[in-house]
This record gives C-alpha cells, sequence and structure tokens, in this order.
C-alpha cells in the first residue's frame, strides 16, 4: 500500500489545488482553494471558459461598475467550486475576499452571499466550508455564522492565541500553515529543521492536542507543507490539505507509516485550558513575531492576488 493510501487510515486527506485533473488524480475527500490557487488555475487554458461564464453570467444580470467586477469574482469562486463538488465526496473551501479581513461585518455579508450562491445550485451548507483569516474580526464572523449553520475554515493561522480564539468559538475547522511556519524560522535563525523538530510540524502538534485534551469539536487541518516529512509527522491529524506534487510522493512511496497524533498522547499532555477575549487575544498573538508577520503577509499576498484577478476580469470586460 503506497504512502498516500496509508495516510488516508489516518487522517482526511484534502487536496490544495484549484486543478480538477490532479483532484480526480488522488481522490481527496475535501478540496480547498484561495485566491493565489484560483489565479494560478484561471490562467491555464483550459479553466478559461469558467472565467468567461462567470463574465458573461454576470454581465447578463446588468449590473456594472465595481458592483459587476466584485459579482463576477464572486462567480469565479463559485464555478470553480462546483466543478469541484462534482469531483470530491466531501467538502470544498471557498474564501472570503482577503481585504474584509477585518470587518466581521462585511465577511458574515460576503458568507451569506457566497453561501446563497452555493444553495441556489442545489448544495446544501454542509458541504461548503468558507474560508475566512484567523484575525479577531474573522474569527468573530465565523463565531456567528456557525451559529446559523455556516461552516467555516479559518486559514493564515499560525499562532496558539488564533487556535484557542478559534475553538472558544466554535468554529468548524482550522488550517495552521505549517510550511509558513518553517520558512519564517528557517529565515530567522538561518537553520533547517524536520520532521518532529520542524517548528510548523511542533505548532500543529500542541494545537491538536489541546482540542483534543478539552474535547473541542474543532477539526485540525495541517496546511502549507513543504516536504513530505512534515506530512508524516503530523498522520492522525483530522485532516491535512497536500498540494498535488506532494500527493505524488506519497503515492510514489510504499515506506510504512504509522499515527504519530492521538487521543492518548493528547489527553496526556501538559496543557492547560486558557481563554481569551479581545485584549488578551491581541498581546498574545503580538509577543508572537512569527504569527504577526506571517498572518499580516498572508491577507497582503492574497490580496493582492485578488486584485490580479480584477485585472484578468476587467481585461474580458473591455
Amino acid at each position: 500500500m503506497n504512502q498516500l493510501d496509508q495516510l488516508k487510515q489516518y487522517t482526511t486527506v484534502v487536496a490544495d489545488t484549484g486543478d480538477f485533473e490532479s483532484m480526480k488524480t488522488y481522490q481527496p475527500q475535501d478540496a480547498t482553494t484561495n485566491p493565489s490557487l484560483i489565479l494560478q488555475a484561471a490562467a491555464k487554458p483550459e479553466y478559461n471558459h469558467l472565467v468567461a461564464q462567470a463574465v458573461s453570467e454576470v454581465k447578463a444580470t446588468g449590473a456594472t461598475g465595481p458592483a459587476l467586477t466584485e459579482a463576477i469574482l464572486d462567480r469565479i469562486l463559485i464555478l470553480f467550486g462546483l466543478e469541484i463538488l462534482k469531483i470530491v465526496p466531501g467538502r470544498v473551501s471557498t474564501e472570503v475576499d482577503a481585504r474584509l479581513s477585518f470587518d466581521t461585518a462585511a465577511t458574515i455579508a460576503k458568507a451569506h452571499t457566497l453561501i446563497a450562491a452555493y444553495e441556489k445550485e442545489g448544495h446544501t451548507r454542509e458541504r461548503i466550508l468558507i474560508k475566512i483569516a484567523s484575525t479577531w474580526e474573522g474569527i468573530k464572523a465565523a463565531e456567528a455564522l456557525a451559529k446559523e449553520g455556516i461552516h467555516c475554515n479559518l486559514t493564515l493561522l499560525f499562532s496558539f492565541a488564533q487556535a484557542v480564539a478559534c475553538a472558544e468559538a466554535g468554529v468548524q475547522l482550522i488550517s495552521p500553515f505549517v510550511g509558513r511556519i518553517l520558512d519564517w524560522h528557517k529565515k530567522e535563525t538561518g537553520k533547517d529543521f524536520e520532521g518532529d523538530e520542524d517548528p510548523g510540524v511542533i505548532s500543529v502538534r500542541a494545537i491538536y492536542n489541546y482540542y483534543k485534551k478539552f474535547g473541542y469539536k474543532t477539526e485540525v487541518m495541517g496546511a502549507s507543507f513543504r516536504n513530505k516529512g512534515e506530512i508524516l509527522a503530523l498522520a492522525g491529524c483530522d485532516l491535512l490539505t497536500i498540494s498535488p506534487g506532494l500527493l505524488g510522493e506519497l503515492q510514489a512511496s510504499e515506506e510504512p507509516i504509522t499515527a504519530r497524533l492521538t487521543a492518548a498522547e493528547a489527553a496526556a499532555s501538559s496543557h492547560e485550558k486558557i481563554t481569551l477575549n479581545e485584549s488578551d487575544f491581541r498581546f498574545m498573538l503580538n509577543e508572537d513575531a512569527m504569527a504577526t508577520e506571517k498572518t499580516a503577509h498572508g491577507i497582503r499576498a492574497f490580496s493582492a492576488d485578488i486584485v490580479k484577478l480584477e485585472t484578468l476580469i476587467a481585461g474580458m470586460l473591455g
């Protein structure tokens, strides 16, 4: 049995891509997208028809100006999501505009728009995860949405503070970014880290153990992997979202793997339960230079890719 099939025995495998063919090849349970992945896919000739379809459909509504562009952007996300739902048996994550990361009300409104679009196409909200950045405002939006039965995936998560706040808010799922944590520490120290010594792996293990020890229902989905070793070190995590390249590496190997994250280890961990109000959260996050920098950088990068998508749309509108 190859490592990908072995991993699926311990962990729900999710495809981290906007490429449909990769999903068909590796048969993940769920799939995640983000503005960068959608931009990459939209630039490929085989996906141009989806962008053109979004432009055509929204123009027919009579929308103009900024509202036209915003509606086309939303429609592109939905059309990609609809195609993904034809391939995966589980859920698709669709991301809220990163430029709304510090606006709770606007994030809630955008989530309502996206969910309504999926429901109009016949999909229940059980199969949709709304991706929101793990800012205080984003977490509060997810908390409100959860009460409406709208499930969220809190992304750009780099710190224990963000993870605790998400659990307290009753968020459905979090995506701690393993590889980006590693990137920061390598740059700061000039050292490389592998396996159990990887700072990203250490972070996710701590979050997983904390959640399981105290019975939180929030799912932990490790994300943003830089190498196969990070994935194997987190076998047993609730979910892992993995790029096509690393899915291919796992599929090509038949070396045995074992569960590295377990409920027993979590129960025996030394964590003490904490509760964070807004000021506690902001201070704890501020004390974590890596998380502060990487969250801000991620929001900027995703926002920049949304602007690139808008430029692509503008070119098609003439």
